[in-house]
Formats: structure tokens, C-alpha cells, sequence
């Protein structure tokens, strides 16, 4: 088997673009993500069972189905109902947010209910809101509980992103599929695919890790 590394050095400057379309998505999908999903978190825990419904349902229907079947129902079905050209990108950081959301909303709950209750009732005997004690009392302990599986969600949301490429948004992934094509080659375009997201997955891994030190200390 020869192993071409000329064809790898031509697509370079596509395979760079598409790092920094794929840490651009996952960021994006980290940041939204995270913010819906302590949103949904929150109500996933009101009492009420009406009002605790459509989150219930929010998180079954998006870890109950692919994320691959979201993506095309979002750039396809949801998106052209707002705009007659669905750009592939908005589409894939919309996608990847509202998936990671179902997912970190688990996170949130468990990690907020893993608090005793005590805590709660101690920051509401000094005088303290319900929304103040969440603020300066449970959030800051569960938080810490939090970063190893925040963690992985993570992690697993940079390697989701290649999913994108099917409605082809020039992430990564794309550029590998656009090599193969090009060239019909297979090791080549995949291989340097893989490598780099093992580069990213493991960096993040790292500083992930140094974070979860960090609170540790």
C-alpha cells in the first residue's frame, strides 16, 4: 500500500479551515448547549408535573433519537421556514446545541440533587431567595461534581460535529470526504481525519483534567 502524503500536504489549508469550523460548531453547541440545557435542567426539577411536561419530553425526544436524524430534520425540515437558503453551518451549531442541551440538563439535575437538601434549607434560614441559594450555594458545590461528565459531553460534542458534513458544512470532516472523493483514496483522508481529532479530543482531555485538579485543590 502506498501512502501518499503529497495529496495530504494539497489539502492542508482545507483540513485547517475545517479545525477551525469544527472548533468554532462545538464551541458554539458548548456554549448554547450548556446554557438551554441548566435551563432545562431547572425545570426538569419544578414539581409541577405540567410545567416539568415539555422539558421531560424536550430531553427524551433528543437523546431518544440520532443525532444525525436531528441534523437533517433541522437544516431541512426546520430551517427552510425561516430563511429559503439554510446555511449549513447555522444549521450544524443549532443541532449540536440543542442536542448537547439534552444531555447536559441530565448533568445539571443529577449534579444539583446530588446537594443535600440541608443546604438549601441553611441558605434559606439566613435570608436567602430560592434563586440566590441556587446562585451562591448549590451551583458553586454542584459544579464541581459536574466537570467530569461535563467533560465528556464535551469531548463527545467535538467528535459529534463531524456529523455535520452530511449537510455540508466545511467542518473537518467535510474536507476528508471531499479528499476521498477527489482522489479515491481511503487512508489517506480518513487517517489524517482521525489524528486530528484525536489532537483535539485528547487536548481538551488534558485541560479538562487540569481543571478537575484545579477545583480538587
Amino acid at each position: 500500500m502506498d501512502f501518499r502524503f503529497n495529496i495530504i500536504l494539497e489539502y492542508a489549508p482545507f483540513f485547517f479551515k475545517g479545525v477551525l469550523w469544527t472548533v468554532g460548531l462545538s464551541l458554539v453547541g458548548i456554549f448554547f448547549g450548556t446554557i438551554l440545557g441548566l435551563a432545562i435542567g431547572l425545570g426538569k426539577m419544578v414539581r409541577n408535573r405540567l410545567v416539568r411536561l415539555p422539558f421531560d419530553w424536550y430531553v427524551h425526544f433528543f437523546r431518544g433519537t440520532p443525532l444525525f436524524v436531528q441534523i437533517l430534520l433541522i437544516h431541512f425540515g426546520v430551517m427552510p421556514m425561516f430563511t429559503a437558503q439554510p446555511n449549513p453551518l447555522v444549521s450544524g451549531a443549532i443541532s449540536l446545541s440543542l442536542n448537547a442541551a439534552a444531555y447536559i440538563a441530565e448533568i445539571f439535575r443529577a449534579g444539583i440533587q446530588s446537594i443535600d437538601r440541608g443546604q438549601m434549607e441553611a441558605a434559606r434560614s439566613l435570608g436567602m431567595t430560592h434563586v440566590q441559594a441556587m446562585r451562591y450555594i448549590i451551583l458553586p458545590q454542584a459544579i464541581k461534581r459536574m466537570i467530569p461528565p461535563l467533560g465528556n459531553e464535551f469531548i463527545v460534542l467535538i467528535k459529534d460535529s463531524s456529523l455535520a458534513a452530511i449537510i455540508a458544512a466545511p467542518e473537518l470532516m467535510y474536507w476528508g470526504r471531499a479528499m476521498q472523493g477527489q482522489y479515491y483514496r481511503v487512508w489517506e483522508p480518513y487517517l489524517t481525519v482521525a489524528l486530528i481529532y484525536l489532537v483535539l479530543t485528547l487536548s481538551l482531555s488534558k485541560l479538562l483534567h487540569r481543571l478537575e485538579r484545579r477545583y480538587d485543590a
